[in-house]
């Protein structure tokens, strides 16, 4: 799981201190942050069962360290803000551990960081091994390294306003006696030497202005209410948004009519379980399904309303219940997609981030991964669309969808 910030410099004239003030503080508020989020300072460890059928993991908290490192490249903030499409350089040389698997987590950083000097700016990216934490608990780890780090060296306790709780048992409700998790050892052993190589993508972002939501969601909740005969739901802006994007995608695949079409969500937990997780709580919460429905559907009879009604009733399944049912039935029976598998369907876009959890960086990327982001303007919303050139050139000519977004960032 890789995140990045990009950051322009405030004075041209004062750029050789900003840079070595800038590196050095976040090195050292680095290093104070992981006092407060030690497991991420650690390894992964593997624990043999005595039924030498099957093994779990934990994090063992061994202070193997974690990875930061400092680097320079030949560009500006405006050949990145600039670009079309997000510049590979981006991809392949701003992040560390690109290789990387979960499972490597036994040797390798379970967090590495990176920062990037550029000529005019600073770009920061962040590596953190999925099984330690989901996207929310990744920004709170981020979010406290920049608390520390507006502190100043000169602050002894680096204090943070919300310190993580590492506590599972808030989710552990009807599933505590099946703790350890046991993964089968053949599986395990299938993970040995394993590397995810993503095929040849481009990611483009669209900008999705405030008005232009208003009116896609308007249209989705009146025409899905008066189908539907129920007004008693309402179809989010982002929602709205994607399913906008889900018929485009699909449109410009130009798939078989007959064939079914999913929408994967990552759907957080907070606010759904009762009682609820606490609002620090630092781990994996979130939990994913799917929306389906045939393209011919999709594209020809229901119209990106009907895709919005499919996500919205998505999300909504997932009540306390569900989200227990669904933690439960994993535990009891462990399985590990890898990325080539989750990359193998066209007829499948996957959502894990949302405006609260900016995404990038290679590791994350598959064909049909769609991420939102707050838009550079309050209130608009902009959708980075990880596709294959085919596919975005297709976008181009789809008249419908250019209509609705305001411009490429």
């Amino acid at each position: 799981m890789q995140r990045g910030l990009l950051f322009a410099h405030p004075t041209q004239n004062k750029q050789e201190e900003t840079e070595y003030t800038i590196i050095t503080q976040l090195k050292r508020c680095l290093a104070s942050t992981l006092d407060h989020f030690y497991p991420l300072a650690g390894r992964l460890a593997v624990k043999a069962h005595d039924d030498y059928n099957t093994v779990s993991f934990y994090i063992d908290c061994n202070s193997g360290g974690a990875e930061f490192i400092h680097a320079s490249a030949n560009i500006t903030v405006s050949d990145i803000m600039d670009s079309i499409h997000v510049p590979a350089i981006l991809k392949n040389s701003f992040f560390t551990i690109n290789d990387a698997v979960n499972y490597d987590g036994r040797s390798k950083p379970l967090l590495s960081a990176q920062a990037t000097e550029l000529f005019d700016g600073l770009f920061i990216g962040c590596s953190i091994n999925h099984t330690v934490c989901d996207g929310k608990s990744f920004w709170h780890f981020f979010n406290s390294w920049c608390e520390i780090s507006r502190q100043g060296t000169s602050s002894a306790d680096h204090l943070i306003s919300r310190p993580p709780i590492f506590d599972r048992m808030c989710l552990m409700n009807d599933i505590e006696n099946d703790i350890p998790i046991r993964f089968p050892l053949f599986t395990v052993q299938s993970w040995e030497g394993y590397k995810y190589n993503p095929p040849p993508l481009f990611e483009r972002v669209f900008i999705f202005t405030r008005e232009n939501i208003a009116i896609l969601k308007e249209r989705a909740n009146s025409k899905t209410a008066k189908d539907d005969g129920n007004a008693n739901f309402t179809i989010s802006s982002l929602q709205a948004v994607l399913a906008h994007v889900w018929v485009a995608v699909i449109r410009a695949r130009c798939l078989d009519p007959n064939e079914e079409t999913r929408y994967r969500l990552a759907i957080g937990t907070t606010g759904r379980l009762d009682p609820p997780p606490p609002e620090s709580f630092f781990g994996n919460s979130a939990v994913s399904g799917d929306a389906t429905v045939k393209v011919n559907k999709l594209l020809e009879i229901g119209g990106f309303e009907l895709g919005a009604f499919l996500l919205n009733k998505l999300v909504t399944s997932f009540d306390g219940a569900a989200i227990r049912s669904h933690w439960k039935g994993w535990v009891e029976k462990p399985t590990v997609k890898k990325m080539s598998n989750l990359s193998a369907s066209q007829y499948t876009l996957v959502t894990g981030g949302s405006q609260r959890y900016d995404i990038s960086g290679i590791v994350n990327k598959r064909d049909g991964k769609i991420t939102s982001t707050p838009g550079p303007i309050p209130g608009s919303i902009g959708i980075e669309a990880c596709l294959s050139a085919k596919t975005l050139k297709a976008l181009d000519c789809f008249y419908f969808f250019l209509l609705w977004y305001c411009f490429c960032a």
